[in-house]
């Protein structure tokens, strides 16, 4: 495929980075090398398709406005997935060949798929000058010869840029991720060579995206408020904070008075709790997790908690009433910095709060 030098040099940072962080997620060594591009349509696509997929919309906003898609085929989707949860190999290969995919996969799968869109907005706003943010929606699945393409579904018509890449995992058999891109979002994003005199008469008829007042300067100024806003600004939007997470309510109220003597800002929700909501504009010092039983749900507030503060996740305790040995060790594995027996005794949990909130002792 002819152009598109610059969405090339992209993707190809993007998907390489987008292995090496996942792989550190997964605990295992994982590449993502961008192979082939090649144009498109959706018919010629879904038609050549032999298995099941998951298609993950990835939404642009700001100054390059549009959607483009992620393809995995479902059964690596499966495998990578049961490797962040924890299931044994013989499970996982079994799983892979009866295409089993259950709620904590696509949990599981989709902390993944956050890894690998954190990695694209990083390449993507360093190239296009911070003038671009990339939003993941929620994966659908796509089973050809039983699911039906319709106008919008499993991604709306048109004509697409296909660029292609090998996963490759020592020890499994992964297949490929695809982007696929509008050719209308390509050109924004990589915009075509154009005669000077074009261009010129171009920019006196549009409005500037990169002047003063311009269109670009609105998105400026939404986004300064969390990159370029003035210090006071940026405090006054993150409180310090600790987030408690229990499903039963009189349990969750006993951990919640348990950390009030902090005097910071306690923030509580269920384990199926939008982390992202319980995140947003504060600063995040210390989670909670807590359960009758350190099971699968917990771990996967774990990885959510993790995968939304890649760079410095905030500790995280996990309290339950019954552990195992494998409970621990997973617990461990996912983030966990101490783990609970519950109950717990009030002065035991507050000197845990303390020192992962750097508190003085009163």
């Amino acid at each position: 495929m002819d152009g598109y030098t610059t969405l090339h040099e992209m993707l190809g940072a993007a998907l390489k980075q987008a292995g090496e962080e996942s792989g550190m997620l997964l605990g295992q060594e994982l590449s993502i090398a961008l192979a082939d591009s090649l144009s498109t349509t959706k018919k010629a696509y879904f038609g050549d398709l032999d298995d099941a997929c998951f298609v993950i919309g990835v939404e642009s906003r700001e100054a390059y406005v549009g959607q483009f898609y992620l393809v995995f085929s479902l059964r690596d989707a499966i495998v990578m997935s049961s490797i962040l949860l924890g299931i044994p190999p013989a499970r996982i290969q079994e799983k892979k060949r009866l295409s089993i995919i259950e709620n904590d996969d696509i949990d599981a799968f989709s902390e993944i798929a956050n890894m690998i869109n954190g990695s694209f907005n990083t390449v993507f706003q360093g190239t296009l000058t911070n003038k671009v943010h990339l939003k993941l929606l929620a994966p659908k699945k796509f089973i050809p010869e039983i699911d039906q393409l319709t106008e919008d579904e499993p991604l709306p018509e048109g004509d697409f840029l296909m660029f292609r890449s090998k996963l490759d995992m020592p020890g499994q058999e992964l297949n490929h991720l695809d982007v696929l891109i509008p050719v209308a979002l390509g050109n924004q994003f990589d915009p075509p060579a154009e005669a000077p005199e074009e261009a010129s008469a171009e920019a006196e008829a549009e409005p500037s995206v990169t002047g003063d007042g311009g269109t670009a300067d609105v998105a400026k100024d939404e986004e300064g408020r969390e990159k370029g806003a003035p210090e006071g600004e940026q405090e006054a939007a993150g409180a310090d904070s600790i987030v408690v997470l229990e499903d039963d309510d009189n349990e969750r109220k006993l951990m919640v008075e348990a950390v009030e003597f902090t005097g910071l800002e306690v923030v509580e929700g269920t384990l199926n709790a939008d982390i992202k909501e319980l995140f947003a504009k504060r600063n995040v010092l210390l989670v909670m997790i807590g359960s009758l039983d350190a099971d699968d749900r917990e771990l996967a507030v774990c990885i959510k908690v993790n995968a939304i503060r890649q760079d410095s996740p905030p500790p995280i305790i996990m309290s339950a009433q019954r552990w195992t040995r494998t409970a621990v060790l997973k617990a461990l594995k996912y983030g966990a910095r101490d783990i609970v027996i519950k109950p717990c005794g009030d002065d035991e949990l507050a000197s845990k709060v303390r020192r992962f909130c750097k508190l003085q002792a009163q």
